[in-house]
C-alpha cells in the first residue's frame, strides 16, 4: 500500500532530525531544486514523445523525428527560499523550452510581484535590491529591478485605455506635483488624477494623466480621453480651482454642472488676510457656505462684502467672480451636499499617493511616475469595497433629479 503524501512527509522530517528553522529553509531549498528538477524533465518527455529509459516509438518519432535529449545546461534561478541552481535539460534540436521558466527568465514563483509590491510602495530601486537581499538572500541589481518594472508598461497603458461606465453621477479632479526629468534637468510637473464615483457608489480612479501646465486644451484632451472611453454623461464635475476646466465640461459634457470645492476656495481667497483679522472674517464667510438655501447664501455674502470689501476687496471679489461654480451645491439636498461640497474625496487618495512616494523625491521620466502612480492606484483600490454613505437615498435622489439624462 502506498504511504500518503502526509506518511511520506513524516517519514522524511523524522529521517531528517531538524534541530532549526534553518535547517529546515535548506531543506526546502532542496526540495523545490529537486520538483523544479523533476518538471522540467518531465516537460522534455512530453516534447520528445518518450521517456528518458525508454526507447524511442513511431509515434514518437512522427511526432519529434531524429531529437534527443541533449544533456543539461546549468541555471541560477532566483526564489523567495534563495538562489537556486537547477540543470535545465536540452535537446538536439533546440525545439524544448521550459514553460514553468521561460528560456530567459531567472525568477520564479512571484519573485517579481514580490519587487513590483515593494516598487508600489515607494521604494527606491537600490532599496529593493537590498531587501530582496535581506530577505531571501539573493542578489538583484537596481538595474535588473528597474527592467522588471518596465515590464508593466503594457498594463499601464491598457489600464488608461480601458473602458469606462457609461454614466457617472460624480467626477473629481485634482492635480499633484512631483519632479520629472526632461531633457536633461528637472521640471515640476502635475499628475492629474480623475476619479469617478459611479452610479452603483463605489469609488474608481478613471485614470492619470502627465502633464506640465493646465490649459482649455488640457483638460479638453482629458475629457475627450474619457468620452472616447465611454463615459457618455457626468452629472457633476468637482474640481479644486483648475484652469481652463470650465470651458473645457461646457465642450465636452455641455449639460454637466461645475461645483469648485469650498475648502480650497476659502484657502485661497482668504490666503492674505491678516491674522488678527482672520476669525471674524471666517465666522462672516461661515454663514455664506453653510446657509440653507443660494438665497440666504447671497444675503450673507452681501453682507461680508459690507464688512470686509474695502480692507480685503480679492478675497470677496473672489467669491463673486466665482458663484456660478461655488454655488451649485445648494439645489441639491444635504445627502449629496456632503459628497460634492469638497473635493476630500479625491485629496485622500492624493494623501495616500504622496506617503507611498514620499521616499522618491524625483522621477526619472513620465513613465516612471505613470508607473509608480499605477502601482500605487492598484494597491489602493483593493481596500475601496464599500459605497458611498447613505447611497441608497442618494441613488433616489439622483434618478428624480436627472431623469431625462443618461442612465448607466
Amino acid at each position: 500500500m502506498e504511504k500518503t503524501p502526509k506518511e511520506m512527509l513524516k517519514a522524511y522530517v523524522d529521517s531528517q532530525k531538524f534541530n532549526s528553522t534553518t535547517e529546515i529553509m535548506d531543506a526546502m531549498k532542496e526540495m523545490f531544486r529537486d520538483v523544479l528538477q523533476q518538471v522540467m524533465e518531465s516537460e522534455l518527455d512530453a516534447e520528445l514523445g518518450y521517456e528518458k529509459s525508454q526507447r524511442m516509438s513511431d509515434t514518437a518519432v512522427e511526432k519529434s523525428p531524429r531529437n534527443y535529449r541533449n544533456g543539461h545546461s546549468k541555471k541560477t534561478v532566483k526564489t523567495q527560499l534563495g538562489a537556486v541552481e537547477v540543470k535545465v535539460p536540452r535537446d538536439r534540436n533546440g525545439a524544448y523550452e521550459p514553460q514553468i521558466i521561460s528560456k530567459y527568465s531567472r525568477n520564479a514563483d512571484g519573485m517579481e510581484e514580490k519587487i513590483l509590491g515593494l516598487y508600489a510602495c515607494g521604494m527606491s530601486q537600490r532599496d529593493i535590491s537590498e531587501q530582496i537581499k535581506s530577505l531571501y538572500d539573493v542578489d538583484i541589481s537596481p538595474e535588473l529591478v528597474s527592467k522588471i518594472s518596465e515590464k508593466i508598461m503594457p498594463e499601464v497603458t491598457a489600464w488608461q485605455n480601458r473602458p469606462l461606465e457609461t454614466v457617472y453621477p460624480f467626477v473629481f479632479l485634482d492635480a499633484i506635483h512631483y519632479k520629472v526629468k526632461q531633457d536633461h534637468q528637472y521640471q515640476t510637473k502635475a499628475a492629474y488624477v480623475v476619479l469617478g464615483v459611479t452610479m452603483d457608489g463605489t469609488k474608481d480612479i478613471l485614470g492619470v494623466w502627465i502633464g506640465e501646465h493646465e490649459s482649455s486644451k488640457f483638460w479638453l484632451n482629458v475629457l475627450n480621453d474619457l468620452k472616447s472611453r465611454g463615459v457618455l454623461d457626468v452629472y457633476l464635475f468637482c474640481v479644486d480651482g483648475l484652469k481652463g476646466f470650465v470651458e473645457a465640461i461646457g465642450a465636452v459634457y455641455p449639460h454637466s454642472q461645475v461645483q469648485r470645492c469650498i475648502v480650497h476656495q476659502i484657502r485661497s481667497s482668504t490666503r492674505f488676510v491678516s491674522y488678527k483679522d482672520i476669525k471674524p472674517l471666517m465666522a462672516d464667510l461661515k454663514k455664506v457656505y453653510t446657509a440653507v438655501t443660494e438665497d440666504e447664501a447671497l444675503e450673507h455674502l452681501m453682507t461680508f462684502k459690507e464688512n470686509w470689501g474695502k480692507q480685503y476687496p480679492s478675497c470677496v471679489k473672489s467669491w463673486e467672480d466665482n458663484w456660478d461654480i461655488l454655488s451649485t451645491f445648494f439645489a441639491y439636498p444635504p445627502e449629496i451636499r456632503k459628497i460634492i461640497y469638497t473635493t476630500n474625496i479625491i485629496e485622500g487618495l492624493n494623501r495616500q499617493f504622496r506617503q507611498i512616494t514620499k521616499n522618491k523625491p524625483s522621477f526619472t521620466s513620465d513613465d516612471s511616475l505613470r508607473k509608480m502612480l499605477y502601482l500605487a492606484s492598484r494597491k489602493i483600490v483593493e481596500h475601496w469595497t464599500s459605497r458611498c454613505r447613505n447611497w441608497d437615498m442618494v441613488l433616489a435622489q439622483l434618478q428624480l433629479m436627472f431623469q431625462n439624462r443618461q442612465t448607466a
